[in-house]
C-alpha cells in the first residue's frame, strides 16, 4: 500500500515545511508516501465559496484514481487516539488497498463531489488548525502510527 496526502495551497512557513520534510523522509522507512500539493486557485475573490470548493474538488479528483481509498480531513470526521489511528492504518493495509489518500481541503472545506467520492472522514481535533499546521500534524501522526505498529520507542504509551 502507498499513502498520499493531498493538500490545497503551498506552505508559506519555511520552518513548517522543514518539519514536514523531516517526517516525510522518516516515513519512507515504513511505506511509500507522497505529499501532493495543489496550487491555490487564482482569482478566488471573484468566486463564491461554493465555486471555490467546486474548483478545488475538480483538481482533487484529477489526483485520484477509482481504486484509491479517499479519506477527508474534516471537522466532522471520526477522531482517533494515536494507537487507534495506527490500528486504522493496519486495517487499511490488511484490506489490500493499493493507495490510501488523505485530503486536506481548502479554506471552505470540500465540494459535494468530494464528499461523495470519500470512503471516510477523520478529524484531528475539535479545535481548528491552520491548513498548513494540519499537514505537519497528519504526516507526524502517520509516522507515529507506523512506529506504534513496529513497536518502536517514538510513541510512549
Amino acid at each position: 500500500m502507498t499513502i498520499k496526502l493531498i493538500a490545497i495551497g503551498k506552505t508559506d512557513s519555511k520552518q513548517l515545511q522543514e518539519l514536514i520534510n523531516i517526517y516525510t523522509k522518516r516515513l519512507q522507512h515504513y511505506i511509500k508516501f507522497s505529499l501532493d500539493i495543489i496550487p491555490d486557485i487564482k482569482n478566488v475573490k471573484n468566486l463564491s465559496e461554493k465555486q471555490q470548493k467546486e474548483k478545488e474538488g475538480e483538481l482533487i479528483l484529477k489526483k485520484i484514481i477509482p481504486t484509491d481509498v479517499l479519506v477527508l480531513l474534516d471537522e466532522n470526521g471520526k477522531q482517533f487516539s494515536s494507537v487507534d489511528f495506527s490500528n486504522y492504518l493496519q486495517k487499511k493495509m490488511n484490506a489490500g488497498n493499493k493507495q490510501l489518500v488523505f485530503v486536506i481541503g481548502g479554506p471552505y472545506g470540500f465540494s459535494d463531489n468530494i464528499y461523495k467520492a470519500a470512503k471516510g472522514k477523520i478529524s484531528l481535533s475539535k479545535m481548528t488548525f491552520s491548513h498548513q499546521m494540519v499537514r505537519l500534524f497528519m504526516v507526524e501522526q502517520i509516522y507515529r502510527g507506523f512506529t506504534i505498529l513496529k513497536n518502536e520507542p517514538y510513541h510512549h504509551r
